[in-house]
């Protein structure tokens, strides 16, 4: 089985950036994997500051030596993230025909690589699965070993050509599919998480998510995400660091100690999976937090 190339997504965060490749790294498969890393240049008003800490995430992409080849692409003007992740994993997937994508903040568990490269093996083939999830919610129940949610996550995913072609880029055009369709309520999770408002941020102009789009591309096309039962992927970005990121701690989850088996299994949606992902978003509307993440926490779709 070939592996999939690793795309990470960098841009002024060093720690951050050494903590995600430190992780990534003590994978097993991580030796015989490729790795790109997009390291995204500075703004035009970037201060001395900084300009320091781009150039030091650019000295660290360019000095890792832990994978068997490693590929730095580095941007002399600042992309932004949407574009940099939109341009960055079309070019790859296209000459490799799958991908795994990272960004800077995302601590892996040892065995998300093999996870994630079996994932891409076994459904290589089966069209209705449009991607897979490293990461996997904090819910209160026990989850299956691997289970498909009607979603397409962004923190740790992965995905095939045939997978990203249905990658929407106008978000009006997505929006008017879904309202026209009376799909709101769904792809809101049953309300209990506002996806919508955030695709009508995005078409407003008032942020530049890439990944509320994938998620309504995947959606309106009734494709599914698999994910593992429990998480591989941790987010460490969420503490006021990142340039759409707030501070929380409701994301938090263990990172899986020992290796996610994938099998086929039944290619449909597990309804009491995605209650407890509803119950999980319900949670924390109750201590009102949603607020704080549609307004600020843009980093879960950014």
């Amino acid at each position: 089985m070939s592996l999939a190339p690793i795309v990470l997504f960098v841009y002024n965060r060093p720690e951050h950036t050494l903590r995600t490749l430190d992780a990534l790294s003590k994978n097993t498969e991580a030796a015989e994997s490729i790795l790109f890393i997009y390291c995204d240049g500075p703004k035009s008003n970037a201060s001395n500051a900084q300009l320091e800490k781009i150039k030091e995430v650019s000295c660290i992409a360019k000095s890792e030596i832990r994978f068997k080849e490693v590929h730095v692409i580095d941007r002399k003007e600042n992309m932004g993230l949407a574009s940099s992740v939109i341009a960055g994993v079309t070019e790859i997937v296209n000459k490799y025909g799958k991908i795994i994508v990272l960004e800077d903040d995302l601590v892996t568990s040892p065995y998300f690589l093999k996870f994630m490269n079996d994932a891409l093996n076994v459904y290589a083939l089966s069209d209705d699965v449009v991607c897979v999830s490293g990461y996997t919610y904090p819910v209160k129940k026990k989850l299956p070993e691997t289970f498909f949610i009607k979603v397409a996550e962004c923190w740790g995913w992965a995905t095939w050509k045939r997978g990203w072609e249905i990658f929407e880029i106008d978000g009006a055009k997505l929006l008017c599919e879904i309202e026209n369709k009376n799909l709101g309520s769904a792809f809101d999770f049953n309300n209990s998480y506002k996806y919508t408002q955030m695709l009508k941020e995005q078409i407003e102009g008032k942020n530049s998510s890439w990944a509320i789009r994938w998620y309504a591309s995947a959606f309106l096309k009734n494709k599914l995400c698999l994910f593992p039962g429990t998480s591989l992927i941790q987010n460490i970005g969420i503490d006021g660091s990142g340039t759409h990121s707030g501070i929380s701690d409701k994301w938090t989850v263990n990172l899986s100690r020992v290796k996610v088996n994938v099998s086929k299994i039944t290619i449909e949606e597990n309804l009491k999976a995605k209650k407890l992902f509803v119950n999980h978003f319900d949670s924390i509307n109750s201590w009102s937090f949603l607020k704080l993440v549609t307004g600020k926490l843009k980093s879960i779709f950014k």
